[in-house]
């Protein structure tokens, strides 16, 4: 690779992440379905970058609950049916612009099977080897300071529930999930992308045990009912 580096100007920064398939909870009940890949994660908090006019934002401000579904390469087809799709009704001109159309049947259009949650009303993606079910923390304004005020949020939300396909935990930790086993599925500059086959390098900080990061919120969480 060249040493040399370029000033340049990227429409946008998605450098990589792992796509999310949020649902939330329409008015009427039923529910909805969204992937999206601006989201990380500390201890057992998501932060969520969202439009503020989208059906996920409405549903989750409104009910204060969703499920966090992460897809595995395995469910990439799936996940690109739902693409364009919105459940908001009119479209929003600027996702009518990039082709959306308005789909009530998110997960009949996905192919995917909704599966009841233990805490939340939103159900989560049967499909999805990883499942969190989570409630609202607090909301951000995101470029307040610019022509998009109002337009984009930073949501976060508290994790309750976390449900994992047991083919991705570690061998002799019932708790801990094995990297080498689990393979998100990754969004960089809109594409999809999968994880290759093992560490390029050691890691110092994996020598520290993982439970030495255990978050207060995870005994919140076993205190919530079912």
């Amino acid at each position: 690779m060249s040493r040399d580096r370029v000033c340049v100007e990227p429409s946008i920064l998605y450098f990589g992440t792992p796509v999310v398939l949020i649902s939330t909870e329409n008015e009427e009940g039923t529910a909805n379905l969204a992937p999206m890949s601006s989201a990380w994660w500390l201890g057992w908090r998501c932060m969520l970058g969202l439009s503020a006019n989208s059906r996920t934002t409405e549903n989750l401000l409104r009910t204060g609950s969703c499920v966090l579904n992460l897809p595995s390469v395995n469910e990439v087809s799936a996940v690109d049916r739902l693409a364009r799709l919105t459940g908001s009704d009119p479209v929003p001109e600027s996702k009518r612009a990039r082709g959306y159309r308005h789909e009530a049947r998110k997960f009949e259009a996905a192919g995917l099977t909704p599966l009841a949650s233990l805490t939340v009303a939103p159900p989560r993606v049967l499909e999805c080897p990883v499942q969190m079910e989570a409630v609202l923390a607090d909301r951000h304004g995101v470029g307040e300071d610019s022509p998009w005020k109002g337009g984009l949020m930073a949501i976060e939300v508290r994790i309750l529930r976390v449900h994992v396909d047991p083919e991705i935990l570690m061998h002799g930790h019932p708790n801990r999930i094995d990297p080498d086993k689990w393979r998100p599925l990754i969004m960089s500059f809109q594409k999809f992308y999968g994880w290759a086959s093992g560490q390029v390098h050691g890691s110092r900080l994996g020598e520290i045990p993982e439970a030495s990061y255990r978050s207060p919120d995870m005994d919140r969480a076993r205190s919530t009912e079912a």
